[in-house]
């Protein structure tokens, strides 16, 4: 466990703190270069925001997830490497969209809501009947793989019908900067967030908090960073498609790669990951699929309303795990 939280943080508390700044301030700026290269290059390439959000920038900020999973599996752990994702995933849908819809409203595409939510529903869905028999086995894990290739095959054919969200009045971004761009906002959010959760983890451990509530709250909450400043700044900048569609692609991306590739590499057992959490990683997307359906936009009371029950949720893990 030490050797996966603690590679970026020194022995020095004050050095801690400093990092944990910078490391958030890094993932911040980060997310704004991320935000940048994907719209000018959904715009250069004539394919919608939603779809770059649900492939390349969810892919890219579920990166911390998956190298957390798969050290794991590696290292004889496998029982972190779901409860990184079941943290996660509950994290991106009520929190990350909780926030952004209350910094600006988001609108929603028709495909979204009829394609988008219901895959992720499904997702999760089929990972809480997976969990039931206490363990992830190789068999889960390739049908987790197969329905990620179904995924990407319906997403990149879509990116050949649909439209731009809207159209660009300036000039497009070139390739080599646009790509520049998302590259340099990858890496800044890979090790800012591993900056973050690595010092954030050995402050709370300096300040006697458990490792239960480390791994609930700073852990599953590190890991997110990436996909919480994505979103939250795409939302500001009026990218909503970008914005919707990393939190979607990031808990498909999350359940049916990470864990079909952790689980293939390893199998899992179920531990410590109750029928409640996973249950709440569900309702999640339920609601965030009711919401969609308001005049296909998620506004800021929405938004509250999933940050409150996300707090309201933590608080129940915390309160269990002290």
């Amino acid at each position: 466990m030490n050797i996966l939280l603690f590679t970026f943080a020194p022995q020095s508390v004050l050095l801690q703190v400093v990092l944990l700044i910078l490391g958030i301030a890094v993932v911040l700026w980060g997310a704004d270069r991320l935000t940048e290269g994907s719209v000018g290059l959904a715009e250069r390439m004539g394919v919608s925001q939603i779809v770059i959000g649900l492939t390349i920038v969810a892919m890219g900020t579920s990166m911390p997830e998956f190298c957390v999973s798969l050290i794991s599996a590696l290292k004889g752990t496998p029982d972190l490497a779901v409860g990184n994702i079941v943290g996660s995933n509950i994290f991106n849908a009520l929190l990350i969209v909780g926030v952004s819809a209350v910094v600006a409203p988001m609108t929603i595409l028709h495909s979204t809501v009829k394609k988008d939510i219901p895959f992720a529903l499904v997702s999760s869905v089929i990972l809480l009947l997976m969990c039931y028999d206490g363990k992830i086995g190789r068999l889960d894990a390739l049908i987790l793989a197969a329905f990620f290739v179904i995924f990407m095959v319906f997403t990149l054919k879509g990116a050949k019908t649909e439209h731009l969200d809207a159209a660009s009045e300036k000039s497009p971004m070139t390739l080599l900067k646009g790509v520049g761009l998302v590259l340099l906002g990858l890496l800044c959010l890979i090790l800012g967030s591993s900056v973050f959760v690595d010092n954030a983890s050995a402050i709370a451990q300096t300040l006697g908090v458990s490792d239960a509530v480390i791994g609930l709250t700073i852990v599953a909450g590190g890991t997110s960073l990436p996909e919480l400043a994505t979103s939250v700044v795409a939302a500001r900048r009026g990218n909503s498609g970008i914005a919707i569609g990393n939190v979607l692609g990031s808990n498909v991306f999350n359940i049916l790669f990470i864990l079909g590739v952790t689980g293939l590499i390893s199998p899992m057992a179920i531990m410590g990951i109750t029928m409640v959490d996973l249950s709440m990683m569900v309702i999640a997307m339920i609601l965030l699929w009711l919401f969609s359906f308001t005049k296909y936009t998620i506004v800021r009371w929405e938004g509250a309303v999933l940050t409150a029950l996300f707090l309201g949720y933590v608080s129940y893990l915390v309160a269990g795990a002290v």
